[in-house]
């Protein structure tokens, strides 16, 4: 007969295995929320951008494109404060002596790539650049570009600082790639102290051989993030916010 400690150990497990996850969701408020977009970039984003084909199966079935496109008129239009975090490499950072596999994998291709952080020659339309449809959300004067991150998280730019000096608290995170940059955002800066919710259908990861970056994303999103919401769910939160504001200044 297995002793009592055994049966309860079986039973709890059995138990965590089959409860429901929690949904702890994550207020909106524009007045400490943010939107933050990573890598809108043509080389994820664009038909000619080098790594278009390992993404573009994950970009149409999530609509990302367009639904990133709604996030950032719905920011704007509410007067959400709307942070870029971009890639780019410089020449120097081409002789890095080590790397991960998607590290590699991005020096190979070329992605990102900038003349200079001091020159924008060749930037205009390159991999590196804005998509074109995303440029009236981006280049308006009020939207915060951070410093480039280099691999995948914020660890090395300033994206938690430029946060904390707008006095924001809570993220609404999207952008690409959703397993790798979206992904380590999230989990660096709940590391930091914020409140995130990440916008599942408004990124887009890379399907190769038999790896699905896309549902590997989905499924990290869930279980680490406070809110995993879809791209509807996430606007009506943001105009419900403005509508609740409104009603209580009256």
């Amino acid at each position: 007969m297995a002793p009592q400690f055994y049966n309860d150990f079986h039973r709890n497990v059995l138990a965590a295995q089959t409860t429901p996850l929690p949904a702890p969701g994550m207020k909106v408020d524009r007045n400490n929320t943010a939107l933050v977009i990573t890598d809108p970039q043509n080389d994820f984003l664009s038909p000619t951008g080098v790594a278009w084909n390992l993404v573009k199966e994950s970009v149409a079935e999530n609509h990302t494109i367009e639904n990133l496109e709604l996030l950032l008129k719905t920011a704007k239009e509410n007067t959400f404060k709307v942070f870029v975090s971009p890639h780019w490499y410089y020449p120097y950072d081409q002789k890095w002596m080590f790397g991960g596999v998607l590290e590699h994998v991005m020096h190979d291709l070329k992605m990102y790539q900038r003349k200079s952080p001091l020159s924008l020659e060749g930037f205009k339309g390159s991999g590196a650049d804005f998509l074109d449809r995303f440029k009236p959300y981006i280049e308006d004067g009020q939207t915060v570009i951070t410093s480039p991150h280099k691999i995948f998280g914020p660890e090395a730019n300033d994206l938690a600082l430029q946060l904390r000096k707008q006095g924001i608290s809570r993220v609404i995170l999207a952008g690409m790639s959703g397993n790798l940059c979206v992904e380590s955002h999230m989990r660096e800066l709940i590391e930091q102290g914020f409140e995130v919710a990440v916008v599942h259908d408004a990124t887009a990861s890379a399907k190769t051989n038999d790896l699905d970056g896309d549902k590997a994303a989905k499924i990290n999103f869930r279980m680490i993030a406070s809110a995993s919401w879809s791209t509807n769910e996430t606007i009506d939160k943001m105009k419900k916010s403005i509508q609740r504001e409104e009603h209580h200044s009256v």
